[in-house]
């Protein structure tokens, strides 16, 4: 690897690693959710030609703090106008040491400022879909297209959810702290739905060449164990927290040394990490047992179905297809009925799994979702229709934007055409 290459390499696992610190720390000391996220580009700009010359700094993540907020002092002070923005540079200008990651900013107790920005955005002021969709894009740094398909929307609708959820904050005064313990249930849902969608992305990407993103999938587990330990009596922080180590457990074998995709029946389970299954387990046990069930705890169970399953013939599918019609009551979604639809197919035999799949295709509500396709697609190759499925499988790809999936489906493709 050429030393151009090697700079590039290590600003790109900075962005993964410190993005969402970087704009954290930005808006904590500015109070400016655009100028914090403008001179945290600014400052991974600048690490490009700055690390070529001088060599990838000792700890990236506090040199971009560091070169953000000198950045947004510049700003500050050349916009100092009014005794908001001068109090804002002062602020700035006596902060000159480096990023400390142990800083502790409010009277909350918790020392993390991505926890605070967690908080900040799913304030109920805000509509749940704003919350969510603000804090994936400032902490995690993805783009407005990418949280757009994520909530399958179009981006021009995203992008206004987005600046909406700003001016509302500004205006609002909404503080930028994690609150109270009585206010806490409050905003539980939202911060749930942002740490979820977190691993998610991180799970199964929805854009570019990796399905997984390692450091997304690290960074939700790290905030849902922060949160889980904030609010201890609350079943579904602890079953967040189950669900998303029953399906990490399984992440380094979702993909080949190659890259592309290996379905779960074809996982190693060997190679599963039985410590984190474990404790996810033991985790839903003790979220069951306070008798308040919830969305995140039925899916750590359905999560729990296939990461006990010793082979994939002995996953129990009738089980799981009534975990996923109990989680339809709470998350009425047509997404969750896609995954009761693959769950019976499994169970009932793939004509009956397709007969549900037409309900949801006449509905139209995943029209431009490549999963609904892709399911067809393995239905109709189980049930040995190759010409049909062929067709469904030329569908996905024409909707799918990751290329590890699509490589993916190629090859199922190839193998219905060869049949």
């Amino acid at each position: 690897m050429s030393g151009t290459d090697e700079v590039e390499a290590a600003v790109a696992a900075a962005f993964r690693e410190d993005w969402g610190q970087v704009v954290a720390t930005l808006i904590r000391v500015t109070g400016d959710w655009d100028l914090a996220e403008e001179c945290a580009q600014d400052a991974f700009a600048q690490a490009l030609d700055r690390w070529r010359r001088d060599g990838v700094p000792r700890r990236p993540g506090a040199w971009l703090t560091t070169t953000a907020r000198n950045r947004a002092l510049d700003v500050l002070r050349r916009e100092a106008v009014g005794a908001a923005k001068l109090r804002e540079a002062a602020v700035l200008a006596r902060d000159e040491e480096p990023y400390d990651p142990e800083y502790d900013g409010d009277d909350s107790g918790v020392e993390d400022d991505r926890l605070r920005l967690i908080f900040t955005c799913c304030h109920p002021a805000l509509p749940i879909e704003a919350r969510v969709a603000l804090t994936l894009r400032t902490l995690a740094g993805l783009t407005t297209p990418e949280i757009a398909r994520a909530f399958l929307v179009p981006e021009a609708t995203m992008a206004q959810r987005l600046v909406r959820a700003k001016k509302k904050i500004r205006n609002a005064g909404i503080p930028y702290r994690v609150p109270p313990a009585h206010l806490l249930p409050e905003r539980t849902t939202g911060v749930l739905g942002v740490l979820y969608l977190l691993f998610n992305e991180g799970y199964a990407a929805t854009t570019g060449a990796d399905l997984v993103r390692t450091d997304l999938c690290a960074e939700a587990v790290r905030l849902a164990r922060v949160l889980a330990r904030l609010m201890p009596d609350e079943p579904e922080t602890t079953g967040l927290l189950a669900l998303l180590l029953l399906h990490d457990a399984r992440r380094h074998t979702r993909v080949d040394t190659a890259g592309d995709l290996v379905t779960l029946e074809d996982q190693n389970r060997t190679a599963w990490d039985s410590a984190e299954i474990a404790e996810g387990t033991a985790l839903l046990e003790t979220a069951l047992r306070r008798g308040r069930p919830g969305p995140y705890q039925i899916q750590a169970a359905i999560a729990a179905c296939h990461a006990t399953a010793p082979t994939a013939e002995e996953t129990d599918w009738a089980d799981i297809a009534g975990l996923y019609g109990e989680l339809a009551r709470f998350v009425p979604s047509a997404v969750v009925r896609l995954n009761r639809t693959v769950a019976v197919g499994m169970a009932d035999g793939p004509e009956a799994g397709l007969a549900l799949l037409a309900e949801l295709e006449q509905e139209g509500d995943l029209a431009d979702y490549h999963l609904l396709p892709a399911t067809r697609a393995d239905l109709l190759r189980r049930a040995g229709r190759a010409e049909e499925a062929a067709e469904a499988y030329e569908r996905a790809l024409e909707l799918v934007e990751n290329e590890a999936e699509r490589r993916f489906l190629e090859k199922r493709l190839a193998e219905c055409r060869s049949a």
